[in-house]
């Protein structure tokens, strides 16, 4: 059973590798693996992604209320462009990846591809355009990188971050934008695990457990988004790609060795 410290360090982790390019898909994996709750699946996941959701909401909440003051904007077209790619794989893919989700034998490779991702958009620097210089074709091109990332360890946030660069985006804008492209990506994932969650087909959970969990996801994941548009500026992925690289490798390892 869930308890309020493990609900507390899983939403640390969701929080943070929701946001930085490190796949929180497959750290809540080795998380929910380590406290041995890997049957605390589909609930737990829906509220961490709430905190994470409510995040989002406030960062960018002038930009929500200008969408839905303006909702034939350019900035509306860019996210439906930016969103179809996700539809059409959580429709066609969704139970596929679920049993991945669930079984986790692939993340290690997943891992390694994020890191190469990473390091080849990092290498190509960007390029200068801005927020209002993001094309509908840019924007679908990005969404696509974001349906790849339906893959249990491959980074949403990396992969949509890595997406921009190559598609001439400044550093701060790419990592700007995939987080805004993400609140329709998040929100979409939820509704698809309402389903379960209504006709109790879910674990039974603590619910100071959960809100504590969903708080937690709801904090770092501000401190994340906030800290990584930042961060890009003037940093690399490359410091995320070893990352990535050197826990693909543990992960690979222990499972030659059947400890994982």
């Amino acid at each position: 059973m869930l308890n309020e410290f493990q609900a507390f360090i899983l939403g640390i982790i969701q929080g943070l590798t929701e946001f930085l390019p490190i796949s929180s898909t497959g750290h809540l994996y080795l998380g929910r693996h380590l406290f041995h709750l890997d049957e605390a699946g589909i609930f737990l996941d829906t509220m961490l992604h709430i905190g994470t959701l409510l995040a989002l909401l406030v960062v960018y909440k002038q930009e929500i209320i200008s969408i839905v003051k303006k909702p034939f904007s350019k900035m509306t077209a860019l996210l439906i462009a930016g969103t179809i790619p996700a539809v059409f794989a959580g429709v066609l893919l969704g139970d596929w990846f679920d049993s991945l989700s669930k079984s986790g034998v692939t993340i290690g490779w997943e891992f390694l591809a994020t890191g190469l991702i990473l390091w080849f958009a990092d290498a190509r620097k960007g390029g200068a355009k801005t927020l209002e210089q993001i094309s509908v074709k840019d924007a679908f091109i990005i969404g696509t990188f974001q349906a790849a990332a339906i893959m249990p360890a491959l980074s949403r946030s990396g992969l949509t971050i890595a997406a921009g660069l190559l598609c001439k985006l400044d550093r701060s804008t790419a990592a700007y934008f995939s987080f805004l492209l993400s609140i329709p990506a998040i929100a979409g994932g939820i509704v698809f695990q309402m389903k379960p969650i209504f006709t109790g087909e879910v674990e039974q959970l603590s619910f100071m457990a959960l809100f504590i969990g969903t708080l937690t996801s709801a904090i770092f994941g501000y401190i994340a988004v906030v800290w990584m548009i930042d961060f890009l500026k003037k940093q690399s992925l490359k410091w995320f790609a070893v990352y990535v690289w050197i826990l693909g490798i543990l992960i690979l390892s222990l499972q030659f060795t059947g400890k994982f």
